[in-house]
This record gives structure tokens, sequence and C-alpha cells, in this order.
């Protein structure tokens, strides 16, 4: 590593402090320091060298599965950058770029009803994407300016003065989502409906061929901007059900008694995800640099690195 001992056990404290303050001790976190020096330790030394070879602001897109941990591995990345290699990181997710409830409302009535869900692509605001992206890749950041963030409570966009203030130019910028860097699909694996949401709302394909073509138009445009992909890849599709229910709990202690989903509304929320979750399982692998595989007890199970 290119950090003293020193530095290390200010890592080393921080990451613990980090973990427990998110209440996630548990079963995927036990192996607490064993995880430091397998994963997050060689993925940060990762990206400082890439940020080396220029010195100019490196994006590192963050992919997986719903409540596959990106938020939390951005986090411990995000530490260890700043402690073990003085870079400044800026984390955000797609899903603070969603449009707003009413934004969805009107694509919902213009292109298909299943775009008032917030989720797939076509549901973010990608101009708003793209120009935040491009900002945060210049040379430098002239005046202050601001990433939004989205209340998954109340389903719509928090107000402006919530959102996060950016005054000075990263060196890393983590974007993490659960569609970060997807294609699109072949025409031809868009024919048989993949769940009973698209076979009995959207039998004429009108939902899943806009998700393809936002795909390969705005997406495309947007996810150039990423310089090196890592991709959290859970065991198959059926946990990301399982643990998109955890994550549930965890907003309901967060979200001061707003309203959240039951079991019943998860279950049909994840089949907006299902169609790109499962073609990303499938091909993702050959466009990630680094590739960890997560066990069915949703631990960090392995590392590759491509």
């Amino acid at each position: 590593m290119q950090f003293s001992n020193l530095n290390y056990q200010k890592i080393k404290k921080k990451y613990l402090k980090f973990l427990k303050s998110q209440e996630i001790m548990s079963e995927p976190f036990r192996d607490k320091l064993g995880q430091l020096k397998k994963f997050y330790l060689p993925i940060s030394k990762m990206i400082y060298e890439e940020y080396l070879k220029s010195k100019r602001v490196k994006v590192i897109g963050l992919t997986g599965g719903q409540g596959s941990g990106k938020s939390t591995i951005s986090n411990i990345i995000k530490i260890i950058l700043k402690e073990g290699f003085n870079l400044e990181t800026v984390i955000f997710s797609i899903d603070d770029f969603y449009k707003t409830l009413k934004e969805r409302k009107i694509i919902s009535k213009r292109v298909s009803p299943l775009f008032q869900t917030r989720g797939v692509p076509g549901t973010h605001d990608t101009k708003l994407l793209l120009s935040c992206l491009k900002t945060l890749k210049r040379s430098k950041i002239n005046k202050t300016f601001f990433i939004p963030k989205f209340d998954k409570s109340i389903d719509d966009r928090f107000p402006k003065k919530k959102w996060q203030k950016i005054e000075k130019k990263p060196d890393i910028v983590i974007f993490e989502g659960w569609c970060v860097g997807a294609k699109p699909q072949k025409n031809k694996d868009l024919l048989v409906p993949i769940n009973t949401l698209e076979k009995e709302n959207d039998k004429k394909r009108i939902w899943r061929n806009r998700v393809n073509n936002e795909l390969k138009n705005d997406y495309k445009k947007i996810f150039k901007f990423i310089d090196n992909f890592i991709f959290l890849k859970v065991p198959n599709f059926k946990y990301v059900l399982k643990w998109r229910l955890l994550q549930e709990k965890k907003l309901k202690v967060v979200s001061k008694g707003k309203k959240i989903m039951d079991k019943n509304q998860i279950k049909n929320f994840v089949m907006f995800y299902e169609r790109l979750t499962k073609h990303m399982l499938k091909n993702f692998d050959k466009d990630s640099d680094i590739i960890i595989k997560i066990d069915n007890k949703h631990r960090l199970k392995s590392i590759k690195f491509i």
C-alpha cells in the first residue's frame, strides 16, 4: 500500500466507526478487518493508481442490483481515499436524478403508465445528470453547484436547499446505481415478457422498447464519462427482492414515519428492475474493471481485477 501504518490506523478507526454508525455490524460485515484488507484497500489502491496516470478527475461507476451494498461500499472507499491517499471524493447516485413525481406523471400519460414508477432508464433527468458529470470533469469548478437528492419516502425530489453542495473540485467521483453502465438489449430479447408486470401491463412492448432506446441514446452519452466500473454481482435476481426488503426496513427507521412500501408493493416494484438486472448479471462482467461477487448470505465473496 502507498500509506504509512499511521494512516492505516486512521483508516481502520474511521472505517469501524462508519460501520457502527450505519448499524451494519451484522452478518455481511462480520469479518470487518478481513474485508478491509481483502476488498476495500485494493480497490482504493487501484483508484489511486488510475488517478495518478493523469491527475484529472476520475469517475468510478459502481453498479449492482438493489440492496447489494453500493452506498455503503462507496462511503468506505471515500474514507480510504481521504485517509490513505489524500484524495477528495464526491459520491452521488443515479437515484438522485430521478425525474420529479410531476414529470413522471406526464411521461406516464404520454408514453406508458409504467413510467410513473421510478427506476428504469427514462425515469431519470438525463439532461441534469449529463450537466453534472461535465461540471465535475472540468479542470476546475468556478462556482458552487448542487447535486440533487431524491427522497424515496415521498417518491419525489428534495427541495434544492437539501441538495448536495459542491464547492471544491473533487479528485474522484463515485457514481453509483443499479443500472449505471447498462447497455441496451437486442430487439429480439424484448419480445417475450419477463414477468407478470410486462405480460399484463406492457402487452405492446411500448415501455420496454422505450427503456431500451433510452439506453441506446441519452444513457450511452452519460456512461461514456465513466473511467472505471466496479460491479457488485449478486448470486441471482431472487436476492434482489430479499435484500430490497431489508433496505425498506432501514428506510423505515431513517424516514421517521413517512410512507414506505409493504412486502407486496416491493414484490411489484422490483419487477420493474428485473429485466435489466438479469441482463447485467449475464453480460456486465466484460465491461467491468473490478468484479466483486456477493454470496447468498450477503457477504463479499471474491474480487477480480480485470
